[in-house]
């Protein structure tokens, strides 16, 4: 068990320790906060001398959390929190002032989440946040890591130190090219589409789940023409006649109006859940419950996203 932490670590000491559990390095702290390496290293080691405990393996000249540094995490991440509410509270500041982390994976983050921000901020006044944009798999580890106060994604996520809370439904649409002789029929099977190229979004993406999920078994012969990272990538690539795409509604909307793809109507089920998550030791202080309440309530329709 830790020891009880002495009164003369400092929230700079703190700070650091964040830092550098989230960056996994030193120099990259370092410039995360605007300190020297010496500065960083020295605050750390000053930390783990008051706590009489190792927070950090070091392996391979990175930084790894320990059992007790990740003991740690949700309390520090927790003060950092507290100690801005404290500051709005006993000054003039409005007590909402500090800064949301918020993470989303790439078709909600392109596509959902600047509504969401925007009505937030005509709805408060608050204009402090910060928007993160990755994959699944990477939105969740940075979640784990408390670098974020919460997140949407596409992806369905095992994992147990997570909070996940059904959000809103996206509906999937399959692309071709516009001189495809599928272009705007609709097939009876996917047996039509058997032996031929898709693109993909690569692992950790919830689009890509959605596809090797439902729609790859009905496919025994599909073939992977691309992996590509971007949804934009993959429409050019189906415009290009590169292969096949199952990608959200909202993300191909712009292309399908354009006539730079063309769809494929298919038979089944071709909606998702999106997710909302956070950390279940996140401290959601005055400003995160705030969010995440308005979060819960907001409405794709408000908003027009969904025709």
């Amino acid at each position: 068990m830790l020891n009880s932490v002495p009164m003369t670590v400092t929230l700079k000491q703190i700070k650091v320790f964040l830092a550098v559990a989230q960056e996994q390095s030193v120099t990259s702290a370092a410039e995360r906060l605007h300190l020297s390496k010496p500065a960083v290293s020295t605050a750390l080691s000053e930390m783990e001398r008051l706590l009489d405990k190792r927070l950090f393996d070091r392996l391979n000249n990175r930084l790894h959390l320990n059992a007790q540094g990740r003991r740690l995490l949700p309390l520090a991440s927790e003060l950092l929190v507290r100690s801005e509410e404290i500051e709005g509270l006993l000054s003039d500041v409005d007590p909402l002032a500090g800064a949301l982390s918020i993470g989303g994976s790439h078709t909600i983050g392109n596509h959902v989440l600047p509504y969401l921000l925007g009505h937030f901020r005509a709805e408060t006044g608050h204009k402090k946040q910060t928007l993160e944009i990755a994959n699944t798999s990477q939105i969740v580890t940075m979640l784990l890591g408390f670098e974020l106060d919460l997140a949407f994604v596409e992806g369905r996520v095992d994992e147990p130190d997570l909070v996940l809370e059904p959000w809103h439904e996206d509906e999937m649409v399959v692309l071709c090219a516009p001189d495809s002789p599928l272009n705007s029929k609709r097939i009876k099977d996917f047996s039509e589409l058997n032996a031929s190229d898709w693109l993909l979004r690569e692992p950790g993406s919830g689009t890509r789940e959605f596809f090797l999920q439902n729609l790859a078994p009905k496919m025994p012969k599909w073939h992977c023409s691309f992996e590509l990272n971007s949804h934009e990538a993959i429409i050019n690539a189906v415009t290009a006649n590169l292969g096949y795409a199952c990608l959200s509604k909202l993300s191909t909307s712009h292309a399908l109006e354009e006539g730079r793809v063309g769809q494929i109507h298919v038979p089944g089920e071709m909606h998702r859940q999106y997710w909302l998550l956070y950390h279940q030791q996140k401290y959601m202080g005055s400003l995160q419950s705030l969010f995440l309440d308005f979060s819960r309530n907001w409405s794709f329709e408000i908003q027009g996203l969904l025709r």
